[in-house]
């Protein structure tokens, strides 16, 4: 009867797809064990209010506050950052010479970051006209999208002038 192998090899395979943990969210689940990576559905975000650039040139900063709202989750790396203006959307890279440090944080325990960019012109090659910030946590495959209200963001080559600093936990 070949049915039933081949079921049982189903079944073998979903299980094992099931017991295997990922630093992805591996239960696919907003509540994390000790050790699994945040979700960023699983956080409180708020964006801002930003140091805003207010011309060409000009450096902005905008924080970004996180409050854990479920069980104990670790974040090992950087804030995942993508810029999007309608079809076109640019990664931010880690500000030069910051260091992560893995953190486990229990729930209620809050963290920022900031992302620091250089304010471009009003249109043109040198600029991307950012209309929405996707955030994600590092180890895990979801993300938020916020509008974005602080002006275009200057280019260097095809990269957008800005960076992402490490998380802090909050009052720091």
């Amino acid at each position: 009867m070949r049915a039933t192998p081949l079921a049982v090899t189903a079944l073998a395979a979903t299980f094992l797809l099931t017991a295997c943990g990922s630093d992805k969210g591996g239960d696919g689940g907003d509540s994390g064990k000790d050790g699994d990576a945040c979700r960023i559905g699983s956080l409180g975000v708020e964006v801002g209010p930003a140091g805003v650039a207010p011309a060409a040139g000009d450096t902005g900063d905008v924080p970004v506050s996180l409050t854990n709202q479920s069980g104990p989750c670790t974040l090992n790396g950087f804030a995942g950052i993508a810029l999007h203006a309608g079809n076109e959307s640019a990664t931010v890279a880690p500000t030069d010479g910051a260091k992560s440090e893995k953190l486990t944080l229990a729930k209620g325990d809050s963290l920022t970051f900031t992302v620091t960019y250089v304010r471009g012109g009003a249109a043109g090659a040198k600029s991307l006209a950012v209309k929405t910030l996707h955030i994600s946590m590092p180890g895990a495959d979801d993300e938020q999208t916020f509008p974005w209200s602080y002006g275009p963001v200057a280019l260097k080559g095809s990269e957008p002038d800005a960076s992402v600093g490490p998380f802090t936990h909050a009052g720091d």
